[in-house]
């Protein structure tokens, strides 16, 4: 439960950081258009996902979805998130050094950090690509 309260103050956060941003009505409508679909009750995995999809859904050409998860020591920018089952997630990424890094943990102990940033000029905005588990039948 305090991952979605963190989520929240992360989320609120980086709303009230946006409206004194120059772009605030641009951040302001985008918001209004961009909800994500409503994860069923509990399922926090679901949840996950369907913000990070919402907020890449918002972005523009030129811009990527920056995700960071610290654990100790270590940076991670996570490039894919697979969700092999619904309280567990697999994070792939790279480290400060360049090293592919797996972090593999329950949903409730992850933090992560999102951030909107501009691409490098000439090069491809990242997308994290997002793995959900298959639904069992």
């Amino acid at each position: 439960m305090a991952f979605v309260n963190l989520t929240k103050q992360i989320a609120q956060q980086a709303l009230l950081d946006s409206l004194r941003s120059p772009d605030a009505a641009q951040v302001s409508e985008s918001l209004k258009t961009e909800r994500p679909a409503a994860a069923a009750a509990g399922n926090v995995c679901a949840t996950i996902l369907g913000q990070i999809q919402a907020m890449q859904k918002a972005l523009k050409e030129d811009e990527e979805l920056v995700i960071l998860l610290h654990n100790g020591l270590e940076t991670m920018r996570v490039l894919e998130v697979y969700v092999p089952s619904s309280n567990v997630a697999v994070l792939t990424g790279i480290d400060a050094e360049r090293n592919l890094t797996r972090v593999i943990a329950p949903v409730e102990n992850l933090q992560l950090i999102c951030k909107v940033m501009k691409a490098q000029p000439a090069a491809k905005p990242v997308r994290v690509a997002l793995i959900a588990p298959k639904p069992a039948g």
